[in-house]
């Protein structure tokens, strides 16, 4: 079995503290190299985009007039639907990164995502709130089960696209990602439709900072039960006639993607934005 890089970062900042502390033996020998590693490990779990901790794409290639349009949380019955709409009266396609839990209580939706030649993708089976402090068979059972669901929806063998929880990303979930070969995606741009309600700040904002290549997070579910978020799928058509005016087709992550494998970057950009 080969390491997973989480393994190699801890292995390698365990033996800078330790080396710190045989060469100096002094308590700032310790906290210099520890300091760093703690650092190094924030930066891993916390930023989205990082790929310290695992390989992480968040953006697609800048030289041609492509973005993604990704949807988290879904598929939510009063929700989703709407937006499925809006994409087939703008011949867009779309990436809908669902709870496992979601797609199970939702089946006719997840199958008309997939029937509108939409991409359904793993966002986890129960998108908890602690889901970063699961041990790496915890981990490794909740992708499972969300995978296998979506295989059955799809009809397709290969791994569904991941995207972590809030776009967080433990050394456990690093490895039960490393075992599955997951490939692992975050985002360039950050919608803001779960703070923001006002619909047209959300398209202004979003189209202002939008450039081809971008991966674009949106939601058309929630977390947690009952609840709904529906800024997104008000703003869409706003967003979608921007990008047509610019001559940006919104194409799924995959689509977009589709290079050949040198060509991906899978050291994501400088965002900083979480999910919320």
């Amino acid at each position: 079995m080969t390491i997973c890089r989480a393994d190699k970062v801890l292995m390698g900042g365990a033996a800078a503290v330790i080396g710190g502390a045989a060469v100096f033996g002094t308590p700032l020998g310790i906290a210099v190299p520890a300091g760093a590693l703690l650092a190094v490990l924030a930066d891993g779990i916390f930023r989205p985009a990082s790929s310290t901790l695992y390989p992480t794409i968040s953006s697609g290639p800048r030289n041609r007039p492509m973005v993604a349009l990704t949807f988290d949380d879904g598929p939510d019955a009063e929700v989703t639907p709407t937006i499925l709409d809006t994409l087939e009266q703008f011949g867009a396609r779309a990436t809908f990164f669902a709870i496992g839990r979601n797609v199970e209580a939702n089946l006719p939706i997840a199958r008309r995502i997939v029937a509108a030649q939409h991409e359904l993708a793993n966002h986890s089976w129960q998108h908890s709130r602690l889901q970063n402090f699961y041990n790496r068979g915890t981990q490794a059972a909740d992708l499972s089960r969300s995978a296998g669901l979506i295989r059955e929806i799809t009809g397709v063998d290969a791994e569904p696209l991941y995207r972590p929880p809030i776009g967080l990303k433990s050394p456990p979930l690093a490895r039960a990602a490393h075992e599955r070969k997951l490939t692992m995606v975050g985002w360039s741009v950050h919608g803001r439709d779960t703070t923001q309600e006002d619909a047209e700040r959300i398209a202004a904002d979003v189209l202002k900072r939008i450039t081809p290549g971008d991966i674009v997070l949106l939601h058309d579910g929630h977390d947690l039960p009952n609840r709904h978020r529906r800024a997104g799928a008000k703003a869409l058509p706003l967003i979608l006639q921007g990008l047509k005016d610019r001559g940006l087709q919104p194409v799924t992550v995959s689509e977009l993607l589709a290079l050949q494998a040198g060509e991906i970057s899978t050291e994501g950009t400088e965002n900083t934005e979480q999910e919320v």
